[in-house]
């Protein structure tokens, strides 16, 4: 499909995902459509927007060059996009039925979605808007169309980045329960950021000036689980030489925060649910109770109730868990706050590499240090390992574009920046809206896959390595080490231009038997096979 030329039908409702049905559950008099700057060859312009009140009274929004202002959330002033090389004459925001967004590029400046370019006028249903709609403007400048919260804080005391509806909500319930005495249960994906909302709550509450111990249920053998927390007398069991405090008492006063709280053995979950009714602990190889003084805050990545049927968890000790109950976004449900992250990872990094400077341009005509495709990119991405896999991929891309003018992908991070589907016919990718997948296999750890078994997953699911590591119930990024560590696989980088050309020859150009033979990534062998100036067949 060359781009598109009239505007489409939207998307179903019924194939938006459970988490673009959560977004969109506020009160519809606080959210807008809005427009906001992820990527711009000036990255302090990064988080500034545009909301777009005039669209929900009916009424047309022009953006061009010039005109209207984009400003940050509580700012008295903002600044035109002023990108010389974007258009004078504006795209049009106008309303679309079912409090949809229609875009009408015109003759302004180019418009790519979902990585094609947009020939005509195009609607987007509210949903996908709450989703985040990807815009990048004759290839300079990103902007994403999202619903934002009129009633937005305009600065954050808790040292949280972003200001999508998302981490505002979170922000909400940290100051609704910081400073009351109830235990608190944060669940999220891994890598969402939950013990930086722990530690929110607890500067906030009447014990910030007291121990905040952190600890990660999932890293402690389950054997030493028990004396590890709740202390143990010397003698309790083979290797306790000396009296061990434990992590409860070394809170006292405080706040411990337990990580991955579904992991707790079950005789810790008895011990767990004794203290949080009785406020008392009893160290291994004791008897007599010890008082505690102890604000509880939990987290888990895992669906409780779940293990509760499987009778891997206690329900009593849910309920005690869940005084309140707060869940963090994933990153994928933030899209409109990936560059300020971005950048803020990246500010990091080249602080340490003596190159900050980047981020400091004068000249708004000059060849972006961020590529806006590469931003696109990185907008759109679902994010399976959240800001934590954000993080190490700025640091992975930044470093390996170290002396480079601009930020470059090597061939392992285009692999994982892969769209994980193709776009519909007849629409664009504009935010991952899809039909619901087939159940994944139980989240298990990489180390735990052996070679026989990742070489069956590959195999059967034809090398396609999202599908293999849902079979696996592993994240997607795991499968490169995997195959990296295993002997007797490789990439479709390692193959020689002999090996491509031949095996090219004896298949016809058939991308598909190509794959199954040399036992490579579809995708990344179509890459290949391009780049040698071949036509691959059956894309």
């Amino acid at each position: 499909m060359d781009g598109f030329s009239h505007e489409g039908n939207m998307a179903d409702v019924s194939t938006l995902g459970a988490a673009g049905r959560e977004r969109v559950q506020e009160p519809r008099s606080r959210l807008v459509p809005a427009l906001t700057v992820v990527a711009h060859a000036l990255p302090h312009r990064v988080g500034e927007r545009l909301l777009l009140h005039p669209v929900l009274l009916g009424r047309e929004v022009a953006v061009s060059r010039n005109l209207p202002d984009f400003q940050r959330p509580g700012a008295p002033l903002g600044l035109p996009l002023a990108d010389p090389f974007l258009s004078r004459k504006p795209l049009v925001f106008s309303p679309a039925p079912g409090e949809g967004v229609r875009l009408d590029p015109g003759e302004g400046s180019k418009v790519m979605l979902g990585g094609e370019l947009l020939q005509g006028p195009w609607a987007f249903t509210r949903e996908e808007v709450a989703e985040g709609v990807v815009l990048e403007l004759a290839g300079r400048v990103v902007l994403v169309l999202h619903l934002a919260d009129v009633q937005a804080e305009t600065a954050d005391p808790l040292g949280m980045v972003g200001g999508g509806v998302g981490i505002q909500r979170v922000r909400r319930h940290i100051e609704q329960v910081a400073d009351l005495h109830v235990p608190v249960l944060v669940r999220g994906e891994t890598g969402s950021g939950k013990e930086l909302i722990a530690r929110a709550i607890h500067q906030r509450s009447k014990r910030r000036d007291q121990a905040f111990v952190s600890v990660n249920l999932g890293a402690i053998p389950k054997e030493l689980a028990a004396a590890e927390l709740f202390g143990a007398h010397k003698g309790a069991y083979t290797g306790a030489t000396r009296d061990r405090e434990g992590f409860f008492r070394a809170a006292h006063g405080g706040t411990l925060f337990l990580d991955e709280v579904g992991e707790a053995p079950p005789e810790v979950q008895v011990m767990l649910l004794r203290v949080l009714e009785t406020g008392d602990i009893y160290p291994v190889g004791g008897h007599t109770p010890v008082a505690t003084d102890v604000r509880l805050i939990a987290a888990t990545d895992a669906q409780l109730e779940e293990r509760i049927q499987d009778g891997r968890f206690k329900a009593p000790l849910l309920h005690r868990l869940s005084g309140y109950d707060l869940r963090v976004p994933p990153l994928r449900e933030r899209r409109e706050d990936i560059g300020l992250l971005f950048h803020h990872f990246a500010r990091e990094v080249l602080e340490e590499l003596g190159e900050a400077w980047r981020l400091t341009p004068e000249d708004a005509s000059a060849e972006p240090w961020l590529p806006a495709p590469l931003a696109a990119r990185l907008v759109r991405y679902a994010w399976p390992g959240n800001i934590r896999q954000l993080r190490n991929l700025s640091r992975q891309l930044i470093i390996g574009s170290r002396g480079q003018p601009r930020l470059r992908l090597d061939p392992r991070l285009e692999q994982e920046l892969e769209a994980a589907q193709a776009p519909r016919p007849g629409r664009p990718a504009v935010a991952s809206v899809s039909a619901p997948e087939p159940k994944a296999a139980p989240r298990r750890k990489a180390s735990e896959v052996t070679g026989p078994e990742l070489l069956t997953a590959l195999r059967a699911c034809a090398w396609d390595l999202k599908a293999t590591a849902d079979r696996l119930g592993i994240p997607r990024s795991s499968i490169y080490d995997l195959i990296d560590r295993s002997p007797n696989l490789r990439t479709a980088g390692d193959l020689s231009v002999e090996e491509l050309t031949r095996c090219y020859q004896e298949c016809g150009g058939d991308l598909e038997a190509m794959a199954q033979r040399l036992e490579v990534s579809k995708r990344a062998l179509g890459r290949r096979i391009k780049e040698l100036g071949l036509v691959p067949g059956n894309t």
